[in-house]
């Protein structure tokens, strides 16, 4: 996938972390395990996969002993990580959530929805990623988002929902308060 617009360096384009408060309301939900795809500077969780550590040849069930993975893949490719979700989940039954662009018209949707449990589109407006440059939220994402979700258990259909971007956020910051 290509965005011709973008004014982040090439270097940069793929590097982009999760809102942490997006990130916190999930994972109230879902519990994650492992970031399976981060760095350093960005990872989500204290078990991560780095690009040198490569997560589509990592075995995950080493990193989640039952439940879930966070995997905010790479956008402009994100084929291979749901090929990858979806042998995990197939076989050693580590479900996954991963944040991907609102595209239904692209290969890899129609892929991902073959094996996935469920699909929630993020409405209500556009999420503001933090860039890997600044550290710093920035706004102007020229798509909307989904969640495509791999629960770890067997399932036969893909369910479609949505959910409100600004209740989400604003349960993950409340969360977030109330750590510190």
């Amino acid at each position: 996938m290509s965005y011709p617009n973008t004014k982040t360096p090439l270097e940069n384009r793929d590097t982009w972390q999760t809102p942490r408060d997006l990130f916190q309301a999930l994972n109230a939900e879902f519990h994650f395990q492992l970031d399976a795809a981060a760095s350093d500077r960005n990872a989500l969780c204290k078990r991560f996969i780095t690009a040198e550590e490569n997560t589509l040849e990592a075995d995950w069930s080493s990193y989640v002993t039952s439940g879930y993975a966070w995997l905010n893949p790479p956008y402009s490719d994100p084929s291979p990580f749901i090929e990858k979700t979806a042998r995990e989940k197939e076989l050693n039954h580590v479900g996954c959530v991963m944040l991907l662009p609102a595209d239904t018209s692209v290969g890899w949707f129609k892929s991902a929805i073959g094996s996935a449990s469920e699909v929630r589109f993020i409405t209500g407006g556009r999420l503001s990623f933090v860039s890997s440059l600044t550290g710093k939220p920035v706004n102007g994402n020229n798509k909307g988002s989904m969640l495509i979700i791999w629960h770890p258990w067997p399932t036969n259909h893909c369910q479609f929902s949505t959910v409100d971007r600004n209740q989400l956020l604003a349960y993950g910051k409340r969360l977030m308060e109330r750590a510190a």
